[in-house]
Parts: structure tokens; sequence; C-alpha cells
């Protein structure tokens, strides 16, 4: 005989895909190159580690690796930058921005772009009960310090849900950098058919979160330089070749310090000696596909 209660709970399976959107028009990119890619970080500072475990503000080597971005990562990044005459998107957090002033000061004076990424770096789940007030609150200390108000949002923890969608829209964000489903930007459409913000897919073998950070008590080792280049080179080459597009997530309590800067450093050469990619800030990309998509 049949299982009514397993029945019931198959019942609660949605038969739909998560994105409604279809894939991703192939639009040209500008100036006749091949490719784009869109350099990006994540600052979190030690948000990163106090959203997960507010308990974590009382044990000092723990907050460390994210006070590590203040003192060290964010300005040897800029430093590298200008080096490399490089703009990039920085998906700032508002606890970050209040917390470290002249770290976020530093990032607009360079003449990077800012982007939104919540207040404290909380996980906007459905059910969240700050998940309106993460993306307020993120604003106001964006515009307080910095006089800010972003176009761009990643999502904490790179998560999202419908309410999060519908309220980037509301709030007037015009492009998000969170979702993994596309090798090209494409315009999302909401559960109720609308369209939603424009999408700027992640690269998720471009997160050095994976390969470049372990704390005392992180299982995950640290990968060497040859390897994540070997694999970094190879995702690019390939993304060339289709056309498409690569995004980075890049975090200056990783990538800011000694060995990874390195791997970046050299990673960046090679692409900027492929004179068929476009490197550009997420607001270049969006604005780009937002022209292609108006003229279409």
């Amino acid at each position: 005989m049949p299982d009514n209660n397993n029945n019931n709970a198959w019942d609660a399976i949605p038969l739909r895909p998560a994105n409604a959107a279809a894939p991703a028009p192939v639009f040209p990119w500008p100036g006749g190159k091949q490719a784009a890619m869109f350099l990006s970080f994540d600052v979190d500072a030690e948000s990163a580690w106090t959203s997960k475990d507010p308990a974590h503000h009382a044990r000092l080597v723990t907050m460390s690796y994210g006070g590590f971005e203040a003192r060290v990562g964010v300005p040897k990044l800029l430093e590298l930058l200008a080096q490399c005459d490089l703009k990039a998107t920085f998906f700032v957090t508002g606890w970050s921005a209040d917390a470290h002033p002249a770290m976020a000061e530093a990032i607009l004076k360079a003449g990077h772009e800012i982007g939104h990424h919540g207040y404290h770096h909380l996980m906007p789940d459905p059910d969240a009960p700050l998940l309106v007030e993460e993306i307020d609150r993120g604003f106001e200390a964006l515009k307080r310090r910095l006089g800010v108000v972003p176009t761009g949002y990643r999502a904490p923890f790179g998560e999202s849900c419908e309410a999060l969608r519908r309220l980037l829209k509301e709030r007037g964000i015009r492009y998000s950098s969170s979702w993994r489903d596309d090798v090209r930007p494409y315009r999302q459409i909401l559960d109720d058919g609308t369209p939603g913000v424009v999408e700027l897919p992640v690269t998720a073998s471009y997160d050095d979160w994976m390969f470049g950070l372990s704390n005392r008590f992180s299982p995950r080792s640290i990968f060497p330089k040859e390897h994540v280049l070997s694999l970094w080179r190879d995702e690019l080459d390939e993304t060339i070749d289709w056309g498409a597009m690569v995004t980075t997530v890049l975090h200056p309590q990783v990538s800011g310090r000694p060995m990874r800067l390195r791997l970046l450093r050299e990673f960046l050469a090679y692409a900027q000696s492929r004179p068929e990619l476009w490197i550009a800030t997420g607001q270049q990309i969006a604005t780009h596909f937002e022209a292609c998509e108006a003229e279409a």
C-alpha cells in the first residue's frame, strides 16, 4: 500500500527550477573585446566572523583574521591595483565602513566602485528577522560614511531568497552578483513574472576563501600558488574561448596576505596580457548589459 505520509512529503517539493530566467543573452562585449572579467572584492573585516557567532567578538585571535583587512589587506590590494592601473568593485559591509572608516574611505578615494554587502554580513534567509534592516542599515552606513548610494549588491555568504530579490529592486539596486548559474549577465525574473535586477553571476572557482584562508580550527589547508594559478588561468582561457565572463570573489583577509598577493599579482598580469579580455567593474558591466538589453 502507498505511504500517504511519504506522498505528502513529496508534495512539498516544488516541481520548477529555482531560477525562472532564461539563459543569458549573448550580447557583444564593448570595444570589440571577446570576453569580460568582473574584478571584485568582498570587504567583510571582522563581520565575517561575528555574523557567524557574536561570541567571536571576545575571541581576539579569531577577530584578528578579519582585522587584517584594515591594517594590511586593503592597503596592499589598493597598492597592487594602482600598479596594474585597474579599477575594481569592493562590496563593503556597512559594519566594516562603520568600524574601519579610513579603510572604506581609501577604497573610494582610489576610484573604485563601492557595492552593498549587507550591514553585518548576516545570511539572507527567507525567514531572517533582520532581512530588511540588514539592507537598509547597509545603505545608511555607506551613505553616512562615504556619501555613496551603491547600485550593486553581493549577498553575504553568497545566498539569496525571493524576499531579498524583491527588496533589492524596491531599494533601487541595479545589479546583483551572487548567483552561480551562468557565465554571462542576465536579467532576473521574480516569482511574479516581473523583471528583477541584472545578475552578474559569480564564478565559484575565483572565490579565494576556498583556497587561501585557514584559521586555527579550519580543516581546510592552504593551496599552493601554482595550483590556484593554474586553475585560474585555465578557467580564464576557456571562458575567453566561450566569449563569456568570469567574476572574482576576492577577500582582503585572504588575497591581501603575502603569498596570496603574489598569486593575485601574477594572475592579474596574465589577465592583462590577454588583449581580448575586458576587465571592468560591476557598474560598467551592468551599464553595458542594460544598453544592449534596451537596444535588443
